[in-house]
């Protein structure tokens, strides 16, 4: 990772300063691990969510898995306990329907991390009704450790990049797809790093 930064920090100087003001980046270095399912279902938990009520209302779903969110004990909560807990109904199908998919093997979720192709990970979690680009892209980078994923439909993301580079005028995510181009095969590490600019 060192190396890694020293290499953005050489590719462009407003981003350097926000590398060396801040912790190395810790993408790939989960201290807490837990498998790809209880991710996932955090990551769909989370959306459009500020991270202290994410938080709160994942750890009421986990309670009531019994303190383990397993696709089985997920598929034996009910909407009403998932609702009373603040997931919204829809939230709920999505994560009744990872929770399937996993019990059902149409998706084998843990072993995501043994396919090599971002895209392709992409393509068979965005199959399931409610799983967004958002989503996956959360999972790869948290979850997997993927260097090279570029989230602009991150809303953080585009905040902490308009903050580095003193923009008058919010930025579009078709418009930072192309800003991030000179930053492959690290993306996911600028990204980690337009996020600590907010703070």
């Amino acid at each position: 990772m060192r190396a890694i930064t020293s290499e953005i920090s050489s590719r462009d100087k407003k981003l350097a300063r926000i590398i060396a003001a801040h912790p190395l980046c810790t993408i790939g270095r989960n201290e807490k691990p837990v498998t790809h399912f209880d991710s996932l279902v955090e990551s769909v938990i989370s959306q459009q969510l500020a991270v202290k009520a994410a938080e709160t209302i994942y750890l009421r779903v986990k309670k009531l898995a019994g303190g383990k969110v397993t696709p089985a004990r997920i598929s034996s909560i009910t909407e009403r306990q998932m609702r009373e807990a603040g997931v919204s109904g829809a939230k709920f199908r999505t994560i009744q329907g990872i929770a399937t998919a996993a019990i059902t093997k149409e998706i084998k979720i843990n072993s995501l991390h043994a396919i090599e192709d971002d895209e392709e990970i992409s393509s068979q979690l965005t199959s399931l009704w409610g799983v967004g680009p958002w989503t996956v892209d959360m999972f790869m980078i948290f979850q997997l450790g993927r260097l090279d994923i570029w989230p602009t439909g991150d809303l953080g993301v585009r905040r902490g990049w308009e903050k580095i580079y003193s923009l008058s005028n919010e930025i579009a995510p078709k418009e930072l797809e192309a800003k991030g181009e000179k930053f492959r095969p690290y993306r996911s590490i600028v990204a980690w790093y337009c996020w600590r600019a907010l703070n």
